[in-house]
């Protein structure tokens, strides 16, 4: 069966491993009742991801994701099963796409298929609209931002935060068997090999790093303009994870690419100024 997102231990469980996050810390400036739709949205998420990554049988992470499949569409029935009810409630509240729930699964069954190794920047793309930026175009449903701007927003910065947690989790995904670091990246920097722990022990490997900065970089940039013509009420929280996650790329350039890397944070300070900056409309 599914992990149900308000299922009380697994609730508890998101939380505790939401609570000191920059996303948590983004979500926390957030009005109560969006605070609360975004939680759903977040448990919702970790519960899939968390099937996509377990060391069950592909077949039994299949039946899971499945199952969760049949629970979206409970959603939006008149009468959606208690356990989905908060979930429910916020998919009513914000009027949140089917489409939009159903990618990220679609997102997390690309992990079960097979360990990805160098994708072609095609298919990376297509997985990080399916496990980013569909988040994102939930999210900004919440957010309050208008239909079209929305989108553009959850296109541009879902795909700049995925790039930047690709590049910030090379080692733990390598030890896992995964490279998302994409075919063209590799071929651009002359490493013939997909074998994650070759490609990070190679002298080129910042060169291929560098492919997927620069388009992350682009992206925020995107999405920075994006922002800048909504309401500012209306996009206070994604600014917070753009600024986090912007200053997260800086520092894994300026730190290299050179083993062993030092996994780059965000200190405590840092975040709390990105947040006052930002908590008063």
């Amino acid at each position: 069966m599914a992990a149900d997102p308000t299922r009380p231990a697994h609730r508890a469980a998101a939380a505790s491993r939401a609570s000191g996050s920059s996303f948590y810390a983004a979500m926390r400036i957030l009005p109560r009742l969006q605070r609360e739709a975004m939680f759903e949205i977040y448990s919702f998420c970790r519960a899939v991801d968390d099937i996509a990554d377990s060391d069950d049988p592909r077949p039994v992470r299949y039946a899971q994701l499945a199952r969760w499949r049949l629970d979206v569409e409970h959603l939006y029935s008149e009468a959606p099963p208690a356990p989905l009810g908060r979930l429910a409630e916020a998919t009513r509240s914000y009027e949140l796409a089917r489409e939009d729930f159903l990618s990220v699964i679609d997102g997390m069954e690309m992990d079960v298929e097979a360990e990805i190794r160098a994708p072609t920047f095609t298919s990376l793309d297509l997985y990080c609209d399916r496990v980013a930026s569909a988040v994102g175009r939930l999210s900004v449903r919440v957010f309050g931002m208008e239909r079209a701007p929305g989108r553009q927003l959850a296109h541009h910065l879902g795909r700049a935060l995925q790039f930047t947690n690709i590049l910030r989790d090379l080692d733990e995904d390598a030890a896992v068997g995964r490279l998302y670091l994409p075919h063209e990246a590799l071929q651009q920097a002359r490493i013939v090999t997909t074998e994650p722990a070759a490609v990070l022990a190679h002298p080129a490997l910042g060169e291929a790093c560098a492919f997927l900065v620069a388009r992350a970089q682009t992206h925020f940039v995107e999405a920075d303009a994006v922002m800048g013509r909504a309401r500012r009420a209306t996009v206070r929280t994604p600014r917070v994870m753009a600024e986090v996650y912007r200053a997260m790329l800086d520092a894994m350039v300026a730190r290299g690419w050179r083993a062993p890397r030092r996994r780059v944070r965000i200190g405590r300070p840092h975040l709390l100024w990105i947040l006052l900056r930002h908590a008063i409309v």
